[in-house]
């Protein structure tokens, strides 16, 4: 039995992760702020009241796991917020940074002790976050807090290739989400995490740090 831990499980994606993780026999970690009534109910360990943009909260974390392995860690939790140029809000541009980018990464090292050898590392990003792709603008908290996510996750395949530790850099496609506002022409979350469950499951040291669709496409930084 694998162990995957899930941030930001409470709902959308890392809850849909959950829920199929454990349909496939899967022992699973949630973590998250608070959890849904949906989280509760799935019968899997749950760890609530942690915020990944807290030092103190994260090294709780740490200490409630206790040093148990990890596999699979989904650094899923992620916040949107739109920023506009008109309406450039520095403010709402620096949450979105602590939550979407320093929080990975935050997360990641302070569990580097519970990773070992074969164990995946996933970063949840966006194609917003693709330079190349950009041909709309706009959203300058979420994007560019997606392209620090995006150089957290290449850094850390270079970092951990040594210690056989793979490192996995997603993004999900347009999901029908709260985050989205449920987009009629995004995707399921079912859709989302099979997909994305499928690129888990074939990262290996040899692709290490890939920036992927869900759909398997690689996208362009």
């Amino acid at each position: 039995m694998i162990t995957y831990l899930v941030t930001g499980a409470n709902r959308g994606i890392g809850l849909e992760y959950c829920r199929q993780l454990k349909e496939r026999g899967e022992r699973v970690i949630a973590v998250c702020r608070s959890a849904s009534d949906e989280l509760k109910n799935l019968g899997i360990s749950v760890e609530t009241d942690i915020d990944i943009t807290s030092d103190e909260s994260v090294a709780d974390l740490v200490t409630r796991l206790d040093g148990q392995p990890i596999d699979v860690l989904i650094n899923n939790a992620g916040i949107v917020e739109r920023v506009s140029l008109e309406r450039l809000d520095m403010n709402s541009i620096r949450r979105q940074f602590e939550v979407n980018a320093l929080g990975p990464l935050r997360l990641t090292q302070a569990l580097l002790t519970n990773l070992k050898q074969g164990s995946k590392v996933i970063m949840m990003t966006s194609r917003m976050g693709s330079i190349e792709d950009n041909t709309s603008g706009g959203s300058y908290g979420y994007r560019m807090s997606k392209v620090a996510l995006s150089m957290a996750g290449k850094s850390l395949s270079v970092d951990l290739k040594s210690q056989g530790i793979a490192v996995g850099i997603l993004h999900p496609g347009l999901v029908k989400t709260r985050m989205t506002g449920f987009t009629d022409s995004g995707i399921t979350p079912e859709q989302a995490v099979k997909g994305l469950l499928a690129r888990i499951d074939e990262l290996n040291l040899e692709n290490t740090g890939t920036f992927w669709h869900s759909n398997g496409e690689i996208l362009p930084w």
